[in-house]
């Protein structure tokens, strides 16, 4: 088959990106022929399957509009963002309209009242509906996602398959004596490791008010780009964006992501790759794969209490043998898992061409 993957934008960094260079790989494996549909920010060079169309469209309803227009000769087109009119769509970025509601629980009425005027998001949740109207097939990484679908645009729950994200190659570790000296932390202070951008919707100041609450010496780490001094405690260092993220890693006791919403969290199966219990929330799709008290813990979004009950039972907790529960789980989410898994959807998905 001829299999249009359909992407906006690039970044050479970009975690979706890759994805979708695995996904082709595994596609031009099985005999299929990848194409790739995309605007002119996707270097050709970063394309190496053959056919790639660029379209000169700058937003997504622009993008979306010359996808439709177009006639790219494809037996499937798979969407991996919001473009109506393909025939299987991946939610990997959950649904706008939810996110949109469980974000107004955390902020003054006033700024929900101002954000139903915004463009942005009125044309994200136009595009949005225009997706479950149109497309055949979804593929949710989360019951969570799958669910919102269904109840946010009554989508036939039997047309929507549920893979979890993958992970790819695991860190590096070095021993945490090492990676603490690295960071000039000392050996005994329990340290918590936060990694991410977006640091509102990933609920950063309910991380740092948990770690403001522990008894004894404890440090939060946080990784990422933001605004620092919104967030400022002395219980907190901040390492801006970083590419040496084994160190961070490997120095660290837990992982923490009190997020508001996150569809599935990568770093957070990263994290329990490299060994460490996961404190998360409800509203994190990842928290459906792990066992309370085995590989982490989950609250409800903005319960700072629970997670700091989370953190000191694990600065009290973990161990090697729970180190090893998490890297077991972390391997059988893989990303060759993932794609094969999609191949199969993608494959007996059906068309009108």
């Amino acid at each position: 088959m001829k299999i249009g993957l359909v992407r906006r934008g690039y970044s050479p960094t970009g975690g979706a990106e890759a994805y979708l260079i695995r996904l082709a790989k595994g596609l031009a494996a099985q005999g299929h022929e990848p194409v790739l549909i995309t605007s002119t920010d996707w270097p050709e060079k970063a394309w190496p399957f053959g056919t790639m169309h660029r379209l000169d469209a700058g937003t997504p309803t622009a993008f979306a509009q010359a996808v439709s227009a177009g006639n790219f000769g494809c037996d499937l087109t798979y969407a991996l963002d919001r473009t109506p009119g393909c025939d299987a769509f991946r939610a990997g970025d959950g649904v706008h309209a939810a996110w949109l509601a469980r974000r107004a629980k955390f902020e003054p009425p006033w700024k929900s009242w101002f954000r139903r005027f915004n463009p942005k998001h009125g044309a994200l949740c136009i595009l949005e509906r225009e997706v479950f109207r149109t497309t055949k097939r979804v593929i949710a990484n989360s019951r969570m996602v799958a669910d919102e679908i269904v109840q946010w645009h009554d989508f036939p729950a039997d047309n929507i398959s549920i893979i979890p994200n993958g992970i790819g190659a695991t860190l590096p570790l070095i021993p945490k004596s090492e990676a603490r000296e690295k960071l000039d932390l000392p050996d005994d202070i329990f340290c918590a490791l936060f990694v991410g951008t977006g640091w509102e919707r990933k609920g950063l100041a309910f991380a740092v008010e948990a770690v403001d609450q522990l008894d004894g010496d404890s440090l939060l780490l946080v990784a990422g780009r933001g605004p620092a001094k919104k967030f400022r405690s002395p219980r907190a260092k901040f390492l801006g964006p970083t590419r040496d993220l084994s160190t961070l890693f490997s120095a660290a006791d837990a992982f923490i992501l009190p997020t508001i919403y996150d569809p599935f969290s990568n770093a957070c199966l990263e994290g329990l790759a490299a060994g460490l219990p996961v404190i998360t929330t409800t509203a994190n799709g990842f928290s459906e794969i792990i066992t309370p008290g085995v590989h982490g813990s989950v609250t409800a979004p903005g319960d700072t209490d629970g997670l700091t009950a989370a953190l000191e039972y694990w600065s009290e907790n973990h161990s090697e043998a729970i180190s090893a529960e998490c890297r077991t789980l972390a391997q059988s989410y893989s990303i060759e898992r993932n794609v094969s898994a999609t191949l199969e959807v993608l494959t007996s998905t059906p068309t009108d061409r």
